[in-house]
């Protein structure tokens, strides 16, 4: 069940080193973050896989020093649009067009109100939208990579300018948004290793209305 794999998962502080996550797995959490929903299917952002130590190492400094990016043999790096642009939703319709059988007059009027909503707001408004539109995609790569077994690492303790020039993510029109370092966890060395996991109780969380 989904829920006990949950239940196993936990931000890992200590990675081990010597095991690194195979690639099998690391496409099906990929997937997941693929097949994500989004605002109008827009999906909003990208995601750059990093294995390279070097580049790991570097990351590593711009994210406080913190070991699971570099023990981790996988540092997913999560980062949105800049900005919505005519271009780039254009772009979407065309993709469905293509994959559907062509694009519909109701297609290209609902994304022509899109737009009208869009592309007048700022850059920064955008961004936000397609940063939390990001995070959808995030949490499913979270669950993801539970199913899988493999420990992951949310991670937002990072300076995203430092990270967006590392990756050259401006000249792509895009911006970090979060980090997730995929590993297996060490035997030893982790203090959060086998402590009980403390959520807030049910009737607390959720409130029905019937």
């Amino acid at each position: 069940m989904l829920t006990e794999k949950l239940n196993w998962r936990y931000a890992t502080k200590k990675m081990d080193p010597a095991r690194a996550v195979p690639q099998d797995k690391v496409d099906r959490i990929l997937e997941a973050v693929q097949l994500a929903p989004t605002s109008s299917g827009l999906q909003p952002f990208e995601v750059t896989v990093v294995t390279n130590p070097e580049v790991k190492a570097r990351l590593r400094a711009a994210a406080f020093d913190q070991a699971q990016i570099t023990d981790g043999s996988h540092v997913l790096v999560f980062a949105a649009w800049d900005n919505y642009t005519a271009e780039r939703i254009d772009a979407v319709v065309t993709e469905m067009g293509r994959q559907r059988g062509g694009v519909t007059e109701v297609m290209t009027a609902y994304y022509d109100r899109l737009k009208a909503m869009y592309l007048p707001r700022s850059a920064e408004e955008n961004y936000q939208h397609a940063a939390r539109q990001a995070y959808i995609a995030f949490g499913m790569a979270l669950a993801a990579a539970a199913f899988e077994a493999v420990d992951a690492t949310p991670m937002e303790g990072f300076d995203p300018a430092q990270v967006d020039e590392i990756l050259g993510l401006r000249a792509r029109g895009l911006r970090s948004v979060t980090l997730l370092p995929l590993g297996y966890r060490a035997e030893e060395g982790d203090w959060l290793a086998g402590l009980k996991k403390v959520r807030k109780p049910m009737q607390d969380l959720v409130t029905e209305i019937a």
